[in-house]
């Protein structure tokens, strides 16, 4: 299938450029012109700003069911993490794929076109396979596939309640037993022309020492990304010096975990050594600030994590908010209330964290630029709203990023199909109401 866009104005490689035409053949740009004056025939417009179309690294569907229910406790995250459970005691695969789809469709109108699913929720309650051992997983795929997204299902070994301890009654579900069990369930997955599969450690308190390099092995066999939650709470990092006598990271680094294929999320409690193995190693962070002041995290050290080498991806993780401009624009904002100085990234470093590094954390290094070759994911952003309106076009990233919010977004494109048109959504029927729906049945049971 061929489409011509015809782009107001674009963000093509660090800029802003106006009358963009974007042609694409077989889901791939082929053709990018610049300084076009008027639409050609036939060109689908998009009128506003059209960039890369955005990388949600760091999600898990099912706590978007939490929304608003959780946010007015009183607590830490380990209160939170209490009525998580609940929500994921109650879904079945088919409770599931309705959830999913319906969030991985809000995903859609905020520009997002590609999603990291940070997938533990494997087994039926108690811990017994599903007669299809991937059931939870493959319902992922196919709520992605509906929702007209890209996924990476980042497959989550879960062995342990910490450092070797047992799985609580909850946390049955996630466990396979051992991460060799592990690796033979997730062999068995398939990706599709939408989908793709990669790893994770659900972290160093879930995953035994002794099997971390399995889990390793597996996503470096099939040069697969690999995720893992990193020292997102101290009280995590004690008990692994406690346990190891070192920090998480360091457990890590001596385990071959780190590297380039390697995203470390949250990263939120770190050492000056820790900041250091992590760059040295080209090991992505993930920040995801929304949650982690939504759970009191803390701040994470986004700006020295970039600056010893480590590449920033972003993620909406519980999904208090999806909103990847929020999720930018709060590493910027709370590098500056955590040493009180200004301009730590330029709107252009955190608008390709939200698009470039994004995908190429999730596998996906063909995605991300709007150049011939790329696949034909892009995200559009209205210059007119109460928001965006007044500064000029060129500088459109700083409006991005600074300014706009996923209310923001017009149209999205995948794989140079249409899934979301003038802010309403071409595959999944009010999304609303779908969500609304889908959340009663989870809270339900």
């Amino acid at each position: 299938m061929r489409v011509t866009y015809f782009a107001e104005h674009a963000w093509v490689g660090a800029a802003v450029e106006s009358g963009v035409v974007i042609e694409v053949a077989d889901g791939r740009v082929t053709t990018v012109r610049k300084g076009v004056a008027a639409p050609p025939p036939g060109a689908v417009v998009l009128r506003g700003l059209t960039v890369p179309g955005l990388a949600n690294a760091h999600s898990h569907a099912f706590h978007r069911a939490l929304r608003g229910t959780a946010q007015g406790r009183s607590g830490t995250f380990w209160t939170w993490r209490e009525i998580m459970y609940g929500v994921a005691s109650r879904l079945d695969p088919e409770g599931y794929l309705t959830l999913a789809r319906a969030v991985y469709a809000e995903m859609a109108l905020a520009g997002i076109t590609c999603v990291g699913e940070f997938h533990y929720l494997h087994h039926a309650p108690g811990g017994m396979p599903y007669a299809d051992p991937n059931a939870m997983g493959e319902v992922l795929i196919e709520a992605a596939a509906q929702a007209g997204i890209r996924i990476t299902l980042l497959d989550t070994c879960y062995l342990s309640s910490g450092f070797g301890a047992a799985p609580n009654e909850h946390q049955l579900r996630f466990s396979d037993g051992d991460a060799e069990s592990w690796a033979a369930r997730a062999s068995t997955l398939k990706g599709r022309e939408h989908a793709r599969v990669g790893a994770a450690i659900h972290s160093v308190r879930a995953v035994p020492a002794s099997q971390l390099a399995t889990i390793t092995r597996w996503a470096g066999d099939r040069d697969a990304p690999l995720h893992i939650h990193l020292s997102e709470q101290t009280a995590e990092n004690e008990a692994c010096l406690e346990a190891y006598g070192c920090t998480p990271t360091r457990l890590l680094e001596d385990h071959g975990v780190l590297g380039p294929r390697t995203s470390a999320v949250h990263a939120t409690h770190l050492t000056d050594e820790d900041v250091r193995m992590l760059g040295e190693s080209s090991t992505t962070v993930c920040m995801c600030p929304t949650t982690e002041r939504d759970l009191a995290d803390g701040i994470g050290s986004a700006a020295a994590l970039a600056h010893a080498g480590s590449p920033l991806s972003l993620g909406s993780d519980s999904h208090a908010v999806i909103d990847l401009f929020e999720e930018a624009r709060a590493v910027e904002l709370n590098e500056r209330l955590r040493i009180r100085r200004r301009g730590h990234w330029t709107a252009a470093q955190l608008l390709r964290a939200a698009t470039e590094d994004g995908h190429a954390s999730l596998g996906w290094n063909e995605a991300g630029r709007l150049e011939p070759g790329a696949l034909a994911d892009f995200t559009t952003i209205a210059l007119d709203s109460v928001r965006t309106a007044g500064p000029p076009p060129g500088l459109g990233a700083e409006i991005a990023i600074f300014a706009a919010s996923a209310a923001d977004v017009r149209h999205v494109v995948v794989g140079g199909r249409t899934i979301v048109r003038d802010g309403i959504h071409q595959l999944v029927e009010n999304v609303p109401a779908a969500l609304a729906d889908a959340i009663a049945q989870a809270c339900r049971g």
